[in-house]
């Protein structure tokens, strides 16, 4: 029996009118051996990748469907680190631009992303409370810390300790041991949500910024550098100045330690640094050398501050010393030394404020080798703007170097329109009217307008109309982008716009009760001698309530005019007279249309749901629920009786007018969807949403079959409630604050199932060959044996060999996860496996991972099994062994390493990397000093 009917799949054919989304996020990345030029900004579910010198795209790092959260770059500028909003992480190479580690961990979004000094680990919270740090190098979760009880808002790794800080929305700032594994300090002197923070002056203050307008200074003790008598007295009279720059909070408990004892840090009140800002804090952050602080709250300003080093505030220190000297002196004063004290203010020096032209989502600042500090902050507004601040000026002020905006509107597109000849789209918004070319999808001209709510192409793709929100309709001319003509059609707002089957004319509806009947004229230009096109008002239908949407019949003898009383009402065109009365929706109609015989009308409306009626006697054939929110925009595919659906759920629908069923959804938008397009081919669609994104679709030539795409559905939805299931216990591990970095997901679920048809395989396999065995030895003579399929697809290899490859093709993110919901049945075939494979030097590393996970979760069963005695005394032979060898190896070739090193700094008198680099000039300041020191006393 062949199809009854087919239908043909839309795609996505591209996302544009984007320049970046507005989530926190811009990050100066290091492309093509440069610093400073290129920007990587969150595209919805993409990262977008732009020069800012020539306001150009360069890179798109491709995401799946999750909206980007976060980004983080890695030291070595190689890679970038993406969080989504489903909790997963993924790591691109922008080199290559595709994502090379995956990370599955988090129940929520990610809200914060941090790489270790080297770029091995990777330290990333979420709106789930919980922290993970991941090992980059081994592509695989560490361990999960739990202790905040709300959001996390920033993660920081400290260079010199293996210690990290986290801040969270329910007040606190926890300090981790992560050699422990475990929180050491939690600091409370914060009233309300930490929204940022940054570490100083060499990982020796922290400054944390709340919902005030206060930016709070820490001074940072390690414990064990209190009892070190080289360090200078001018750092020790540092901490009893800043005491007395502690404020009003005096009676607020600064620390709880969950230790009584203070074995790491010390961390007390500093005093604070007050913003102009009133509002909370929206990013706080520092430049790569933590030189220059930068913090903006929930409005368009930037503020820039200076840190001064510990050499500048010893010069400010001897400057302020000397200053008050001399006037002891001429008030004959003592020991002028006691009150000279350097105030917070001093130490971090305001250094300008950054007026951006819009609201600031995110910002980032790198220093330039030529001393300049730049600055790229990203705009609620769909805007990326990048800054110069000149510091060797008297008064340093921001320049604005460039400014990225031709990619796409300012506010909400509200009305999209194709042009006859399916190459042109007109997208226009609050403030702007654009044309787009659709195949190249660069934006061909911009035209300044008013709110703009409904548009159209005029027959010749010469001119459009654009209906406002002031009840004006505005003529633009394409060819010189020019306004030609405004007129005030309407009291209120342009609600609908529809063009006539004739082509000669259009009709309007508005906020003022009324539908215009409009025909186009050629006037005679003042200016020149050519004629140009005009409006003509032709006639007016009075009616009792707002018009919402007008639609036109194929054969023009029909209108249709949805109301604000819920109801749709059809007259004749020729007479104005009542026809028809579609009532049954219970909110506004708040788009329709007529498909292209005439014989439907479909209604979206508020309610959410969609009717079909029929024109001919105004029946109601069925009402579908077609969207989880309200029906924004309806449009019949040409020469059909499918139609397009777009609502405020984010989702673009297609529809059977005929049959009644939904046909396909497409899913891209993060955003409620205001409006879509049709081709009048029917082979494009396009639409546009709050995200700030247009997004093209295309039909393609692969049919869609009806029970194919529900089956989709439904796996889809199983994969979802998968990642929502409680996550499996570990037997012996208690809800700490530590726990494993994984999580399940169908991924890991299908990767227990390839390890456990490799068992059954060699289980099968195994029993076969004795079988075999015995019918050779009765026999007296070898019988050829036949090989499974799957294992001559290897290359003939053995069972044991199989399920080790099966083993290793596991992600190393994934592995912990897919052993835990390994059956133990599995587990003693497993282990003898494990013995043999470890026995011949293959795969140490990953197989003594495994081994001891496994032993860890099933501890219980396999030492109460007898079987396993014997192998697992043979395993901790084996393992121990081998181990070793690896170890010795390693060994070997680091020191073999350190020779080679040694031996290239001798031959070109260079030190390798930049902190050996640093540990040379040090030691040279302080011979210097020395030297100086013995000259005095000579």
């Amino acid at each position: 029996m062949g199809l009854t009917r087919q239908y043909l799949r839309y795609e996505p054919a591209a996302l544009f009118g984007l320049v970046a989304s507005a989530r926190p996020g811009a990050a100066f990345v290091a492309l093509r051996g440069e610093r400073g030029r290129y920007v990587a900004v969150p595209g919805c579910e993409h990262v977008l990748v732009w020069d800012t010198r020539r306001a150009e795209k360069v890179l798109i790092l491709k995401g799946l469907k999750q909206e980007v959260s976060c980004l983080c770059p890695s030291p070595d500028g190689l890679h970038l680190a993406v969080g989504y909003e489903d909790g997963s992480i993924r790591v691109f190479n922008l080199l290559s631009g595709e994502a090379n580690i995956t990370f599955n961990g988090h129940r929520a979004a990610v809200t914060a992303l941090q790489y270790d000094h080297l770029g091995g680990r990777l330290v990333s919270g979420s709106k789930d409370t919980e922290v993970i740090v991941w090992d980059v190098i081994n592509e695989s979760g560490l361990y999960r810390l739990r202790g905040h009880k709300d959001a996390v808002t920033q993660v920081l790794f400290l260079k010199e300790k293996n210690l990290l800080v986290t801040s969270g929305k329910d007040t606190l700032v926890k300090w981790w041991d992560l050699d422990t594994q475990h929180c050491f300090k939690t600091l409370v002197g914060h009233r309300t949500e930490v929204w940022g923070m940054a570490l100083l002056s060499k990982e020796k203050r922290l400054i944390t910024g709340s919902a005030d307008s206060e930016l709070r200074v820490w001074d940072i003790t390690y414990i064990q550098e209190v009892k070190d008598p080289d360090e200078p007295e001018s750092k020790k009279s540092k901490g009893s100045s800043l005491g007395a720059e502690g404020n009003a909070e005096e009676d607020e408990t600064l620390e709880l330690d969950e230790h009584p004892e203070e074995r790491i840090i010390k961390c007390s009140k500093a005093g604070s640094i007050m913003r102009e800002g009133r509002d909370r804090v929206v990013t706080l952050a520092t430049d790569r050398t933590g030189k220059f602080l930068a913090c903006h709250g929930t409005d368009s300003v930037l503020e820039v501050f200076c840190v001064l080093s510990e050499e500048e505030v010893q010069k400010k220190l001897e400057k302020k010393m000397k200053k008050a000297k001399k006037k002891a002196k001429q008030n004959s004063e003592e020991d002028p030394e006691r009150s000279v004290e350097l105030s917070l203010q001093e130490e971090i020096q305001r250094v300008t404020n950054v007026k951006a032209s819009s609201k600031i989502k995110s910002f980032d600042l790198i220093l330039s080798p030529k001393g300049e500090l730049k600055i790229v902050l990203l705009l609620q507004n769909n805007v990326i703007e990048s800054y110069n601040l000149d510091l060797s000026a008297q008064v340093p002020q921001a320049v604005r170097a460039s400014r990225i905006t031709i990619g796409g509107h300012r506010s909400d597109v509200r009305t999209l329109a194709f042009s006859s000849d399916n190459i042109a789209i007109l997208s226009a918004a609050a403030e702007s009217v654009k044309i787009w070319n659709r195949s190249t999808l660069q934006c061909i001209r911009t035209m300044d307008c008013e709110y703009a709510l409904c548009s159209l192409f005029v027959p010749g793709d010469r001119q459009v109309i654009i209906g406002t929100k002031t009840g004006k309709l505005q003529l633009y001319d394409l060819a010189s982008g020019s306004l030609i003509e405004t007129l005030n059609a309407h009291d209120g707002a342009v609600w609908s716009i529809a063009l006539s089957p004739d082509q000669r004319g259009f009709v309007t509806g508005g906020a003022d009760k009324c539908v215009k009947f409009w025909e186009f004229e050629l006037v005679k230009d003042e200016s020149s001698v050519q004629k140009r096109l005009s409006m003509k008002h032709v006639r007016i239908l009075q009616l009792d309530e707002d018009v919402l949407c007008v639609r036109y019949s194929p054969n023009q003898k029909l209108l249709a005019v949805s109301l604000l009383d819920c109801t749709v009402k059809i007259f004749y065109v020729d007479t104005l007279k009542f026809f028809l009365s579609l009532y049954g929706h219970k909110l506004p109609v708040l788009c329709m249309d007529i498909c292209y015989d005439g014989t439907l009308i479909a209604t979206g409306s508020a309610d959410r749901n969609v009717k079909i009626w029929g024109l001919d006697f105004g029946d109601c054939h069925r009402s579908l629920f077609a969207h989880d929110d309200s029906v924004m925009y309806l449009q019949f595919v040409p020469k059909s009786h499918l139609f397009f659906t777009a609502g405020k759920d984010s989702k673009i629908k297609q529809w059977d007018a005929d049959k009644f069923e939904h046909i396909q959804t497409l899913e891209g938008h993060h955003q409620e969807v205001w409006c879509l397009a049709l081709s009048p081919n029917g082979d494009y669609v396009v639409s546009a949403s709050h995200d700030k994104s247009l997004r093209l679709w295309e039909r393609t030539r692969e049919p869609l079959i009806l029970e194919e795409e529900r089956e989709m559905q439904r796996e889809a939805e199983y994969e979802e409630s998968v990642a929502k299931e409680e996550q499996p216990v570990v037997p012996g591990e208690t809800q700490g604050e530590t726990g494993l970095a994984g999580k399940k997901t169908i991924e890991t679920i299908k990767a227990a199932e390839r390890i456990m048809e490799a068992i059954e395989l060699y289980r099968e396999e195994t029993a076969k060959l004795k079988e075999h065995n015995a019918i050779c030895k009765a026999a007296g003579k070898e019988v050829p044996f036949p090989v499974n399929p799957i294992l001559r697809a290897y290359g003939n290899i053995t069972p044991s060999a199989y399920v080790l490859e099966v083993f290793k093709k596991v992600k190393s993110s994934e592995l912990e996860e897919s052993l835990l919901v390994l059956p133990f049945s599995y587990v003693p075939d497993l282990l003898k496996l494990f013995n043999e494979y470890i026995h011949l030097g293959s795969d140490v590393e990953l197989l003594c991972r495994s081994l001891l996970f496994l032993l860890k979760i099933h501890f219980g069963q396999i030492t109460g099994n007898h079987m396993l005695v014997t192998v697992i005394e043979d395993l901790k032979k084996t393992t121990i062994s081998r181990v070793s060898e690896a170890r010795d190896v390693l060994g070997f070739n680091m020191a073999g390493l350190q020779f080679l090193k040694r031996e290239i700094e001798a031959k070109d008198e260079v030190t390798f990397f930049a902190d050996a680099t640093e540990r040379f000039e040090e030691k040279k300041r302080k011979r210097k000093k020395k030297e100086k020191m013995v000259l005095a006393v000579l």
